[in-house]
């Protein structure tokens, strides 16, 4: 399979582009009534996972050794109209993990929807560096605000349950930090995103990695990861606060050794899928 690697400014200005047009709002459906078929609509994808199927996965990963503070975890996937289709938490109960995790792993999952095509697919973790001041993608986080009746409307007992009243609703947001991948099938075809949220954002990103692929929804096209051409997390922020490829993330607590073997381990232990020809 051909891997579409595109370095640096160049991915950048590739985004720049395309005009950033980001999130479901570019796509006719409000919402999840209405009965349209196909992979982007109401019907979300036939291929995208159940919230028992999400919450499995999103367990076994969480199990591992993820290098952060083993906390419990939310995780959602939206489908690629960005409407969420399932919402699942470790915990036995909705504060056994940070509260705030839910919508955060929402707006992840928006934001790896959003910004992810069907030739070149980035990681939440790959936004850090360029939405600094001074970054070619400065203020991104701000240009799609969240669907706060979405975040916030409903029985906070059934947050993270098949009730959750998320559900079927497009949560919108933009989050720059670890955690938000996209989500690609056996055929190639981006059908939506899984953002996972309630650890560091290192640890984040390596449970999301985990869940997609315990999913086997990551059949990755290509990345901006120099190392590994995929979406995974880039560790290469100087000093100075500067970036070598333009897609770097901070390394998080607890031991930055320890963090930085894990996320560049990820495409190892946990390789990507290939399309079959």
């Amino acid at each position: 399979m051909t891997r579409y690697f595109i370095r640096g400014r160049g991915a950048l200005a590739l985004l720049a582009a395309g005009g950033l047009v980001l999130g479901a709002t570019a796509c006719s459906d409000d919402d999840s009534s209405g009965g349209i078929t196909g992979t982007v609509g109401p019907e979300g994808s036939a291929n995208l996972p159940t919230h028992d199927q999400l919450l499995a996965q999103l367990k076994a990963a969480q199990a591992t050794d993820n290098k952060g503070f083993g906390l419990n975890m939310w995780a959602t996937v939206v489908d690629r109209s960005g409407i969420v289709r399932a919402i699942a938490y470790t915990g036995t109960k909705e504060d056994d993990q940070w509260p705030a995790s839910r919508a955060i792993s929402a707006q992840k999952a928006n934001t790896a929807n959003s910004l992810s095509l069907s030739n070149l697919a980035l990681a939440t973790a790959n936004l850090y560096s360029a939405v600094q001041p001074g970054g070619s993608l400065f203020g991104l986080e701000t240009s799609n605000p969240v669907n706060t009746d979405a975040a916030y409307g409903g029985n906070a007992n059934d947050y993270g349950t098949t009730a959750d009243y998320m559900l079927g609703k497009r949560i919108g947001g933009v989050n720059v930090f670890g955690g938000g991948l996209a989500l690609y099938d056996a055929t190639g075809a981006i059908i939506g995103a899984i953002g996972v949220s309630g650890d560091t954002s290192c640890a984040d990103h390596s449970i999301a990695w985990k869940t997609r692929d315990g999913l086997g929804l990551d059949y990755v096209p290509g990345g901006v990861d120099p190392l590994s051409g995929y979406d995974n997390i880039v560790f290469d922020i100087d000093a100075n606060g500067k970036s070598a490829s333009g897609w770097g993330h901070p390394t998080c607590p607890l031991v930055e050794a320890d963090v930085i073997a894990e996320g560049q381990d990820l495409p190892v232990s946990y390789p990507v899928n290939s399309v079959t020809p």
